[in-house]
């Protein structure tokens, strides 16, 4: 049991290093924007490169991955390395150079911290991810708002985002190296390892339909977008548009993420409270909310006011977009569905978020930043609306061999 126990902090303490790594990417990138004159253009090549290489190390890495930990202890690391290269890459291809390595890393670091929590919360018996998932938030805001105060302080650009990546390889280095150490123990025999034909067993609930899975997928898509949206073009959009300096682009991606932490801590009591329907239609109708915001700040003539509408929509944004991902997962696991058919979903997911990123910045190069932005906004629109009924029609399949609907332990309110 104390095997276990160290295995979920170490896990939980992954989750905030990677959460502290997307922070120093995605809010070191209005400086990265600044020191190499990069534009929306080159902004959206480079995201699409992370975005390309992320999806094939995904794939890859979902053939290999195992739940000894030994993958996520190497990938981590690197891709930390990476990001130090890209914090003091002096041209474009250098830079794209490091968005490669860095998109391999990051894939192979989702795919492989997935099945450590997985396991984790198969052997403990009762539900971890979702704090989880907080913890990576926490680090993602907590991480932001630091390199934003680093820069607000002089401190120059290549120092910070190289000097806050090394310390992340240090510290993942440390922790690959614990989670290396440790002893084999039950967490490893997960749905990831079962035979197919348990799946098929007669008292098993009845699997969703492809159709069902895409919806949930889609879902997922929109929700890893709209925060893909802010990961990567909130500070961007703080600079360019309503002519705020590179650290209050920064501190524009910390408070998103502040926003979605707070949210996302909050969100099993919300659920427990209102449900799962009320909830996703009351978080995603946040999100819409704020990107009206956000687009509304680059009409306001007053640059300070303009600057405090967007924060204040970014903010709104973090907190609508933080629990649909993890209701989505709460529904597949209510179902009891196999890591084989959760891993149809999370593609799809993470797909949208890698890729819609770097489509807002041909879109942006094309035309605008706030044109582009309406992307995200029309996509929290259509989850307001269509996410209740999948969520609704997935939780009401039946088994073929029963009358009545499936149940969790817990009644959940519609």
């Amino acid at each position: 049991m104390d095997t276990l126990r160290s295995r979920h902090r170490i896990i939980t303490l992954s989750h905030g290093l990677t959460g502290l790594m997307t922070a120093v990417w995605g809010a070191g990138l209005p400086a990265l924007d600044a020191r190499l004159d990069l534009g929306p253009a080159a902004l959206g090549v480079m995201l699409l490169v992370v975005a390309g290489f992320a999806l094939l190390a995904m794939r890859a890495a979902g053939r290999f991955s195992g739940t000894d930990g030994r993958m996520l202890a190497a990938a981590l690391p690197c891709a930390g390395a990476a990001l130090m290269l890209a914090g003091v890459a002096p041209s474009l291809p250098m830079l794209l150079l490091a968005a490669g390595l860095f998109g391999l890393s990051c894939g192979a670091t989702n795919i492989a911290l997935s099945s450590q929590a997985m396991a984790v919360e198969a052997a403990m018996g009762r539900p971890v991810i979702a704090r989880m998932h907080g913890c990576w938030t926490l680090g993602a805001a907590g991480g932001g708002l630091l390199l934003a105060a680093a820069l607000h302080a002089g401190l120059d650009s290549r120092l910070a985002i190289s000097g806050g990546a090394g310390l992340l390889v240090a510290a993942s280095a440390l922790v690959g190296m614990r989670l290396r150490g440790l002893p084999a123990t039950e967490a490893h025999e997960t749905a990831l390892d079962r035979p197919a034909e348990e799946d098929a067993r007669d008292d098993a609930p009845a699997p969703l339909r492809s159709g069902h899975l895409v919806a949930l997928g889609a879902l997922g898509a929109a929700a890893f977008l709209t925060e893909g949206a802010a990961t990567d073009w909130a500070g961007v959009h703080a600079t360019r548009i309503l002519g705020a300096d590179p650290a209050t682009g920064s501190l524009v991606y910390g408070i998103f993420f502040a926003a979605m932490t707070v949210m996302r801590f909050a969100g099993d009591a919300l659920r427990r409270t209102l449900g799962p329907l009320h909830t996703v239609r009351l978080t995603s109708g946040l999100a819409a909310i704020g990107y009206a915001a956000v687009l509304a700040s680059g009409l306001l003539p007053d640059r300070p006011i303009a600057v405090l509408i967007a924060l204040l929509g970014w903010a709104l944004a973090g907190a609508g977009t933080a629990l649909i991902w993890p209701i989505v997962i709460g529904t597949l696991a209510e179902r009891g569905e196999t890591a084989r058919r959760l891993s149809v979903v999370t593609m799809i997911s993470y797909g949208g978020g890698l890729l819609g990123p770097a489509l807002i910045g041909f879109l942006a190069a094309a035309g605008t930043l706030p044109v582009a932005l309406l992307l995200p906004a029309g996509l929290a629109v259509l989850t307001a609306i269509a996410a209740p009924a999948v969520i609704r029609r997935c939780r009401r399949i039946r088994p073929a061999s029963s009358s009545t609907p499936l149940t969790t332990a817990v009644p959940q309110k519609q």
